[in-house]
């Protein structure tokens, strides 16, 4: 009898403990080549639009579930496709000088995910995550959160998402109203935002 006890008892601590057992954890690895980033900033007489490639990341999962995620980005890739030319040479240049990004200084900035609540019962197509991340930028770190659509169809992933950042976080404080006056019409918006598009594999 006591033996039978026992034996039920060793049975349901392991299913016990096999309830608790965290599925493993499995990372995709970001595709840069099919992957992209987009920005658009706005100032006071118009607007610019480019973009910056991607150098690596990964995303994981538990499950069909996001957990987790660092993406890499390349800042020495900044580009501008609005403009061509002389006028698109100077821009880029100034965007990757001191004044704003320091690409010489700060090669890469980062987006690590902290973490990602499931959004239920949205339409296939819309955000069905709530995302809140650490942002790198010329070594300034700060919390940024946004929604991003995501979706895994067997070994392949896509996420999707667009959120503006406040440049001026950064210490990119060139042509801010919020820090200079008189700038007139030459004013350039605190804000700008990017547009993320990623596909990882398993």
């Amino acid at each position: 009898m006591k033996k039978n006890i026992f034996i039920v008892a060793v049975a349901t601590l392991g299913l016990v403990a096999s309830a608790f057992t965290p599925n493993a954890i499995t990372s995709y690895k970001v595709d840069a080549a099919k992957s992209s980033l987009k920005w658009h900033a706005k100032k006071v007489t118009g607007e610019h639009h480019g973009t910056v490639r991607f150098a690596e990341g990964s995303l994981a999962f538990n499950g069909n579930t996001l957990t987790g995620g660092t993406i890499k980005m390349d800042m020495t890739s900044i580009d501008v496709i609005d403009l061509t030319g002389e006028w698109k040479d100077k821009l880029v240049g100034h965007l990757k000088s001191d004044d704003f990004f320091s690409s010489a200084k700060h090669n890469h900035a980062t987006l690590v995910i902290k973490s990602a609540a499931a959004i239920n019962g949205v339409a296939a197509g819309n955000p069905n995550y709530t995302v809140q991340a650490e942002l790198t930028i010329k070594g300034i770190k700060n919390m940024v959160t946004f929604p991003a659509t995501v979706t895994v169809i067997g070994n392949n992933v896509t996420a999707n998402a667009t959120f503006a950042i406040d440049r001026t976080k950064y210490d990119i404080k060139y042509g801010s109203g919020s820090f200079f006056s008189d700038l007139g019409d030459k004013a350039i918006d605190d804000s700008f935002n990017i547009t993320v598009n990623l596909f990882a594999v398993k």
